[in-house]
């Protein structure tokens, strides 16, 4: 194992930041929590851009916080990044008894039971679901949830199970678009994405990053109709419906045809 000599030279930079930084030495675990949260996100998006370059830089920023965080929990005698450290590698020992103890190797769904009763023996106080954050994006949050609930056997047994689930709150929510019921709308579509994020999950789809996957499909397609309207001198406000359905058409298959291209020259 490699020396750990950048890490120590880590924690110096990050003592030296708060001892000798105005803006560094009036921070709190409170002030830099959004920036916890916003690099994290940035990590989240430079992995999906498969760019390692940038991920090994996102992933710094986000060690930097942790190291931050650890700093100041230090200066008030409560834990240092030691503690952090040491804490996690005994969490992650004792959660793979396969590995670490004399357990057989577990499949996937055996693995995530027995997770899931070393975290109730762990803590026999907290209720099931507690300690997921709630701050999760909502798919996430529902997959999440979704997992936990099946690790202890309370699930759909198959992905046609999940389908027929799906199907049904379609179903509640179309009568309650036709009874014009606000109300009642919102809490279809809300059981009607919760019952695909359960379908996601039995198809081994991460239904978060689906749905960001279409959401910059739709980006990328709608940015190319603004260019090429743009270039007629017209903006997409000015348009038909008729055109811009056309447009939206033409640029789908000119993608396609394009990321098929991509597909095949990187073969």
């Amino acid at each position: 194992m490699k020396k750990l000599k950048e890490t120590e030279k880590l924690l110096k930079v990050v003592n030296d930041l708060r001892t000798q930084c105005p803006w560094d030495r009036k921070q709190t675990h409170q002030s830099l929590a959004k920036y916890l949260l916003e690099e994290a996100y940035e990590a989240v998006d430079a992995i999906h851009s498969k760019n390692k370059n940038s991920l090994k830089e996102e992933l710094g920023d986000v060690l930097l916080q942790v190291a931050l965080h650890s700093e100041i929990a230090s200066e008030k005698n409560v834990f240092d990044f030691e503690d952090v450290a040491k804490y996690i590698s005994d969490k992650m020992i004792r959660r793979h008894p396969h590995i670490y103890a004399k357990e057989k190797v577990l499949d996937y769904k055996s693995h995530m039971k027995n997770w899931t009763a070393l975290k109730q023996k762990e803590k026999p106080k907290r209720s099931l679901l507690e300690g997921t954050p709630k701050g999760l994006p909502a798919l996430q949050l529902s997959q999440r949830y979704g997992e936990i609930a099946s690790s202890v056997g309370f699930d759909w047994n198959n992905e046609k199970q999940a389908m027929t689930k799906v199907k049904e709150e379609l179903k509640e929510l179309q009568n309650a678009i036709a009874e014009n019921s606000p109300i009642s709308v919102e809490e279809e579509l809300g059981d009607l994405l919760f019952a695909l994020t359960s379908l996601a999950r039995h198809c081994h789809i991460d239904a978060e990053a689906s749905l960001r996957k279409s959401a910059a499909k739709f980006k990328l397609r709608l940015e190319t109709i603004e260019k090429e309207k743009k270039a007629e001198g017209k903006a997409l406000s000015d348009c038909t419906s008729q055109e811009l359905e056309y447009a939206w058409m033409h640029a789908k298959k000119m993608l396609s045809k394009k990321s098929a291209k991509r597909k095949k020259s990187s073969k």
